[in-house]
């Protein structure tokens, strides 16, 4: 069995993905999405796909592509306030949405990458993520059509005093795409600052885990003690250059010292 994971291109290696597949993606806003393999799946044509990531892009950039194109049926998510199709298709009943508090998202998703098949957390408690009710899917009529259900609560003991807490399940998917800084040929990987955030969680999740990176290095060339991820996450990696377009989400300039209003 060769440790070489490096696929020719991107194309190649979300070629398997059918329709109706779950995909963990990683990314935070637009740090970090993997450009390369969401337009490689779009131009793919693979559909009906259930997505989770902390986010779902912009209108045309990241997944906000596959959602555009009405690839995604059902998205997880913490955060979805920079979409305007997004919330179009949710409020018209053409897309499920699963709203998930960030970190619960995060936990989620290492929970399923490590085996655990569930958690308590006081996040949540008291509140629809617990009780049930959250919309899922509107009606065209903009009735509810399907809303979460209840989670199991209990009480621990925490420092002699008795909290609730509410169960949240692991997340697992079919495949994960995550975009790297730098990885080697057996797949291990380092991330670049805010795209860590929940792109290893994303990469530990799928049951086949599809890396893009930046810089394609030897094996032994990333110092052991460097490496965000281990290879035996990751299954694929193309490289895609470092040359590859970019995009801040939201940009802010302030002046600079000495101007003049």
């Amino acid at each position: 069995m060769t440790m070489d994971k490096t696929v020719a291109t991107a194309r190649d290696a979300v070629a398997d993905i059918p329709n109706g597949a779950s995909l963990a993606v990683g990314g935070f806003g637009l740090c970090g999405n993997p450009m390369a393999l969401i337009t490689a799946l779009l131009d793919g044509g693979s559909s009906d796909l259930s997505i989770v990531s902390n986010n779902c892009g912009v209108d045309d950039w990241g997944l906000g592509l596959l959602l555009g194109a009405r690839r995604i049926s059902t998205m997880t998510s913490s955060y979805v306030g920079e979409n305007k199709e997004f919330e179009r298709q949710y409020l018209s009943g053409e897309l499920t949405v699963n709203l998930t508090p960030q970190g619960t998202l995060a936990e989620k998703l290492r929970a399923g990458g490590a085996g655990i098949a569930a958690f308590y957390t006081q996040t949540g408690v008291g509140t629809q993520m617990a009780e049930g009710g959250l919309p899922r899917r509107y009606a065209p009529d903009g009735s509810i059509a399907e809303s979460s259900k209840p989670k199991d609560t209990r009480t621990f003991d925490v420092d002699g005093i008795q909290k609730p807490f509410v169960l949240e399940e692991a997340i697992t998917t079919d495949f994960s795409l995550v975009h790297a800084l730098r990885g080697d040929r057996h797949g291990n990987l380092v991330f670049n600052k805010s795209a860590r955030n929940f792109s290893p969680l994303a990469a530990m999740a799928g049951r086949i885990c599809i890396a893009q990176v930046e810089e394609l290095v030897e094996p032994g060339d990333i110092d052991p003690d460097a490496v965000h991820l281990p290879g035996v996450f990751v299954h694929r990696v193309v490289e895609v250059g470092s040359g590859i377009e970019k995009r801040v989400e939201r940009r802010t300039v302030r002046e600079s010292k000495g101007a003049r209003s």
